[in-house]
């Protein structure tokens, strides 16, 4: 069962009023490359994994979908998506992502943003997955990058003036739980590389057709002086595999 931090009052309140919880996907500092790797969503059923605030439920939804189930464990990210995204072919559904089950071939795409790496097990979600993907269906996700998640902290190293000097990865190999902090808060995520993610969708059956590491677009390099760090090291992937 997946920690559930956002139901912790003062942590959703900081998770709130992050740019992305703000300012939805145009917030998202990754949208710009998720965005393009969708393929037709006209009449697709949809299952959204980690839904938080519903965006993508939305976005699916506007875009031709006929149907998506958002799932979420915390009950105030879904409180907030049946307010502000809470459109008729939308339907939340509160559970851990290592609990559900759905019938086989039940849906035509199954996304998921900066969820998995709060999963223990990723090799049998991606079996789960497979089977409830149509033949040719989608499963495109973001986690955290594993140079972002390997060393644990996640945080720079600085000079004594507070300067980032640079971005430690150590233990980069040694699969499993990190504890960090986020928000204030001691979190617990897994930490996988690059080669546990991609063997884990090819194992259960998954051809892969994309593989990004997303850096900022050019409106927030622009609109957000800090956001030039993000260049220095990759914060998240994204992969596009198919049935």
């Amino acid at each position: 069962m997946q920690e559930n931090n956002y139901d912790n009052p003062k942590f959703f309140e900081e998770y709130s009023k992050m740019y992305r919880s703000q300012k939805g996907l145009q917030g998202a500092g990754e949208w710009h490359e998720f965005q393009k790797l969708f393929t037709d969503l006209k009449d697709k059923t949809v299952l959204d994994l980690g839904c938080g605030y519903g965006w993508h439920c939305r976005y699916v939804i506007e875009n031709g979908a006929k149907s998506v189930i958002g799932v979420d464990l915390s009950e105030k990210m879904l409180e907030k998506a049946r307010q502000i995204n809470n459109l008729d072919s939308i339907e939340y559904q509160r559970d851990a992502i290592e609990s559900l089950t759905f019938k086989p071939e039940q849906f035509n795409l199954v996304i998921s943003s900066l969820a998995f790496h709060y999963v223990n097990d990723f090799e049998t979600c991606c079996q789960n997955i497979y089977n409830w993907l149509k033949p040719e269906g989608q499963f495109l996700f973001s986690v955290e990058h594993p140079i972002f998640t390997a060393q644990g902290k996640q945080d720079w190293i600085y000079k004594n003036d507070g300067e980032k000097l640079h971005w430690p990865v150590d233990n980069y190999f040694l699969i499993g739980s990190r504890e960090t902090t986020f928000l204030g808060n001691a979190v617990l995520k897994y930490h996988r590389t690059v080669t546990s993610y991609i063997g884990s969708i090819l194992k259960s059956g998954f051809k892969i057709n994309a593989c990004v590491e997303p850096e900022p677009s050019r409106e927030m390099l622009e609109n957000f002086p800090t956001m030039k760090d993000e260049l220095r090291r990759p914060m998240m992937l994204i992969i596009s595999a198919e049935k």
